[in-house]
């Protein structure tokens, strides 16, 4: 078989790992949940991103909320502006319409985020893609 037809084959078969979705918060009063951003958690990715644009970046909490299809919800990393990662392992199943417990972030509030990654697994096949929407407090 001809070399060309081989490699575009096995290109075809490598499936994502990774996704990203760009979200800009909206101002809210300080104590209330804001919409950070949602994404799509498929089946055949097991890693997402949600890069937050400023200006109303500055958040102190975060939680998950699934719809859909329930999620296992194994870790992040939220990346700061000033690029610092924060490695959270969270190990939290979340069912279908539920949320994640709450998530402190580290400098209560004083640095503005610019990447929430979440590595998961899918546990609804038949259900469809998980719907991960992510809230954030000031």
């Amino acid at each position: 078989m001809n070399r060309r037809f081989l490699i575009l084959a096995a290109l075809s078969l490598v499936k994502p790992v990774h996704a990203q979705q760009a979200a800009q918060p909206r101002p809210g009063a300080p104590g209330s949940w804001r919409l950070i951003g949602t994404t799509h958690a498929g089946h055949s990715v097991d890693h997402d991103a949600i890069i937050v644009a400023g200006p109303y970046d500055n958040f102190r909490r975060i939680k998950f909320k699934v719809t859909n299809a329930p999620l296992n919800l194994y870790r992040l990393v939220v990346t700061y502006e000033n690029g610092a990662p924060d490695r959270i392992e969270v190990r939290q199943n979340i069912p279908q319409g539920g949320e994640s417990r709450v998530i402190d972030l580290r400098g209560a509030g004083t640095r503005r985020l610019r990447r929430i990654e979440f590595w998961y697994d899918t546990k609804g096949l038949l259900r469809g893609q998980a719907a991960v929407t992510v809230f954030g407090m000031k």
